[in-house]
C-alpha cells in the first residue's frame, strides 16, 4: 500500500510542476523604406503630396489625416515632435476599399501620382 502511495504522490507532484514559458524581449519593428516622403512631413507637407485630406480627426495631442484614391486609403498619424513644436507624421497604415491591409509605400507612390 505504501508503494502505491508514495507512487500517487509522487505523480500528483510531477503534475504540479511547472515548465517556464520563454518569453521575447524584442520589440517587432515597422519598416518605413519608401515612406520617406511622408514620415516626420507636417500636414501642409502632405497637402502638397496629396492635395486636402478626406478627413483630418483631431484629438488631443495628436491628429489624422486621410487620404483616399482608387487603389488604397492611407492613414496618417501626426504627433507633436518637442514641446510647442508642429505636428508631424510618425505614423502611416494603409488599405484597400475592403479594408485589407496593403503595402504602405505602393499607397504613397500610387496616390502622390
Amino acid at each position: 500500500m505504501r508503494k502505491y502511495f508514495a507512487l500517487a504522490t509522487g505523480l500528483v507532484l510531477a503534475g504540479c510542476a511547472v515548465t517556464p514559458v520563454p518569453t521575447t524581449t524584442t520589440t517587432p519593428t515597422v519598416s518605413t523604406r519608401g515612406l520617406e516622403r511622408v514620415m516626420g512631413a507636417s500636414a501642409s507637407q502632405l497637402a502638397a503630396l496629396f492635395g486636402e485630406p478626406a478627413q483630418d480627426f483631431r484629438e488631443e495631442g495628436a491628429r489624422k489625416l486621410q487620404f483616399t484614391g482608387t487603389p488604397c486609403v492611407l492613414d496618417t498619424y501626426l504627433y507633436p515632435q518637442g514641446s510647442g513644436s508642429e505636428y508631424v507624421v510618425t505614423h502611416v497604415d494603409a488599405r484597400n476599399a475592403a479594408g485589407q491591409d496593403v503595402d504602405r509605400a505602393q499607397c504613397v507612390e500610387a496616390l502622390a501620382r
